[in-house]
Protein backbone atom coordinates (compact mmCIF):
# COMPACT_ATOMS: atom_id res chain seq x y z
CA UNK A 1 0.00 0.00 0.00
CA UNK A 2 2.86 2.34 0.73
CA UNK A 3 4.38 1.76 -2.70
CA UNK A 4 1.16 2.55 -4.53
CA UNK A 5 0.74 5.71 -2.47
CA UNK A 6 4.26 6.90 -3.45
CA UNK A 7 3.58 6.24 -7.16
CA UNK A 8 0.34 8.22 -6.89
CA UNK A 9 2.19 11.20 -5.34
CA UNK A 10 4.86 11.11 -8.06
CA UNK A 11 2.20 11.18 -10.79
CA UNK A 12 0.53 14.23 -9.24
CA UNK A 13 3.89 16.03 -9.12
CA UNK A 14 4.76 15.14 -12.70
CA UNK A 15 5.45 18.43 -14.56
CA UNK A 16 5.72 20.55 -11.42
CA UNK A 17 9.36 21.38 -12.16
CA UNK A 18 8.44 22.61 -15.65
CA UNK A 19 5.75 24.89 -14.23
CA UNK A 20 8.12 26.26 -11.59
CA UNK A 21 10.74 26.87 -14.28
CA UNK A 22 8.18 28.67 -16.46
CA UNK A 23 7.25 30.95 -13.58
CA UNK A 24 10.85 31.71 -12.65
CA UNK A 25 12.22 32.20 -16.17
CA UNK A 26 10.14 35.37 -16.58
CA UNK A 27 11.80 37.01 -13.59
CA UNK A 28 15.24 35.74 -14.57
CA UNK A 29 14.86 37.21 -18.07
CA UNK A 30 13.81 40.56 -16.61
CA UNK A 31 16.92 40.59 -14.41
CA UNK A 32 19.22 39.60 -17.30
CA UNK A 33 17.65 42.24 -19.55
CA UNK A 34 18.20 44.88 -16.89
CA UNK A 35 21.83 43.82 -16.52
CA UNK A 36 22.42 44.00 -20.27
CA UNK A 37 20.86 47.45 -20.62
CA UNK A 38 22.62 48.82 -17.52
CA UNK A 39 25.91 47.42 -18.79
CA UNK A 40 25.43 49.07 -22.19
CA UNK A 41 24.63 52.43 -20.61
CA UNK A 42 27.56 52.16 -18.22
CA UNK A 43 29.85 51.25 -21.15
CA UNK A 44 28.71 54.36 -23.07
CA UNK A 45 29.17 56.61 -20.03
CA UNK A 46 32.64 55.24 -19.29
CA UNK A 47 33.75 55.68 -22.92
CA UNK A 48 32.45 59.26 -22.99
CA UNK A 49 34.19 60.15 -19.72
CA UNK A 50 37.47 58.76 -21.00
CA UNK A 51 37.12 60.66 -24.27
CA UNK A 52 36.49 63.98 -22.47
CA UNK A 53 39.51 63.30 -20.26
CA UNK A 54 41.73 62.71 -23.30
CA UNK A 55 40.54 65.91 -24.97
CA UNK A 56 40.96 67.99 -21.80
CA UNK A 57 44.46 66.59 -21.34
CA UNK A 58 45.26 67.52 -24.95
CA UNK A 59 44.03 71.10 -24.42
CA UNK A 60 45.84 71.65 -21.13
CA UNK A 61 49.18 70.30 -22.27
CA UNK A 62 51.34 73.32 -23.07
CA UNK A 63 54.47 71.37 -23.93
CA UNK A 64 54.28 72.44 -27.54
CA UNK A 65 56.87 74.76 -29.06
CA UNK A 66 55.84 77.52 -28.83
CA UNK A 67 53.19 76.92 -26.14
CA UNK A 68 49.71 77.21 -27.65
CA UNK A 69 46.61 78.41 -25.86
CA UNK A 70 43.52 76.23 -26.38
CA UNK A 71 42.10 78.82 -28.79
CA UNK A 72 45.16 78.75 -31.06
CA UNK A 73 45.99 76.47 -33.94
CA UNK A 74 42.54 74.88 -34.17
CA UNK A 75 43.15 73.03 -30.90
CA UNK A 76 39.48 73.23 -29.86
CA UNK A 77 38.37 71.59 -33.11
CA UNK A 78 41.07 68.94 -32.66
CA UNK A 79 39.91 68.30 -29.08
CA UNK A 80 36.34 67.81 -30.27
CA UNK A 81 37.58 65.39 -32.91
CA UNK A 82 39.53 63.48 -30.23
CA UNK A 83 36.26 62.96 -28.35
CA UNK A 84 34.44 61.82 -31.50
CA UNK A 85 37.24 59.42 -32.45
CA UNK A 86 37.30 57.87 -28.97
CA UNK A 87 33.49 57.52 -28.98
CA UNK A 88 33.61 55.89 -32.41
CA UNK A 89 36.31 53.48 -31.23
CA UNK A 90 33.97 52.47 -28.38
CA UNK A 91 31.13 51.85 -30.89
CA UNK A 92 28.92 54.63 -29.54
CA UNK A 93 26.30 55.25 -32.25
CA UNK A 94 25.36 58.61 -33.80
CA UNK A 95 28.03 60.64 -32.02
CA UNK A 96 29.45 63.79 -33.63
CA UNK A 97 31.22 67.04 -32.73
CA UNK A 98 27.84 68.69 -32.11
CA UNK A 99 27.63 66.71 -28.87
CA UNK A 100 30.93 68.18 -27.60
CA UNK A 101 31.46 71.58 -25.97
CA UNK A 102 34.75 73.12 -24.85
CA UNK A 103 34.72 75.81 -22.16
CA UNK A 104 37.65 77.81 -20.83
CA UNK A 105 37.73 79.72 -17.55
CA UNK A 106 38.04 82.74 -17.81
CA UNK A 107 38.70 82.61 -21.59
CA UNK A 108 40.45 80.36 -24.09
CA UNK A 109 43.31 82.79 -24.78
CA UNK A 110 44.77 82.48 -21.25
CA UNK A 111 42.68 79.97 -19.28
CA UNK A 112 43.02 78.73 -15.73
CA UNK A 113 40.78 75.72 -16.34
CA UNK A 114 39.57 73.88 -19.43
CA UNK A 115 36.32 71.88 -19.45
CA UNK A 116 35.34 69.39 -22.13
CA UNK A 117 31.66 68.49 -21.88
CA UNK A 118 29.27 66.12 -23.64
CA UNK A 119 25.94 67.87 -24.21
CA UNK A 120 23.14 65.44 -23.28
CA UNK A 121 24.01 62.45 -25.44
CA UNK A 122 20.73 60.51 -25.75
CA UNK A 123 20.69 56.91 -24.61
CA UNK A 124 17.74 54.53 -24.94
CA UNK A 125 17.25 51.90 -22.27
CA UNK A 126 15.43 49.07 -23.97
CA UNK A 127 16.99 49.73 -27.36
CA UNK A 128 18.58 46.28 -27.69
CA UNK A 129 16.23 44.27 -25.51
CA UNK A 130 12.74 45.62 -24.70
CA UNK A 131 12.32 46.65 -21.08
CA UNK A 132 8.79 47.10 -19.80
CA UNK A 133 8.53 50.22 -17.66
CA UNK A 134 5.80 50.90 -15.08
CA UNK A 135 3.87 53.12 -17.53
CA UNK A 136 3.69 50.31 -20.11
CA UNK A 137 6.30 51.44 -22.63
CA UNK A 138 9.08 49.14 -23.80
CA UNK A 139 11.91 51.66 -23.68
CA UNK A 140 13.08 54.74 -21.82
CA UNK A 141 15.24 57.56 -23.13
CA UNK A 142 17.70 59.39 -20.92
CA UNK A 143 20.82 61.42 -21.51
CA UNK A 144 24.48 61.22 -20.55
CA UNK A 145 26.35 64.46 -19.85
CA UNK A 146 29.84 63.65 -18.58
CA UNK A 147 32.52 66.31 -18.43
CA UNK A 148 36.14 66.75 -17.42
CA UNK A 149 37.73 69.90 -16.02
CA UNK A 150 41.51 70.23 -15.86
CA UNK A 151 43.86 72.99 -14.82
CA UNK A 152 45.73 74.60 -17.71
CA UNK A 153 49.46 73.82 -17.45
CA UNK A 154 51.60 76.82 -18.35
Amino acid sequence: MGTQHMVSIKRREHGAAAIEFALLIVFLLIIVTGLIEFGKTFWYYDALVKSTRDAARFLTDSRTTPPLAPSEGGRIALAKQIVVNAASAANIPDFNTGHVAVECDPDCAAPNYVTVRINAYPVTIGGWVPVFTPNGTTSWTGSLSPYTTMRYMR
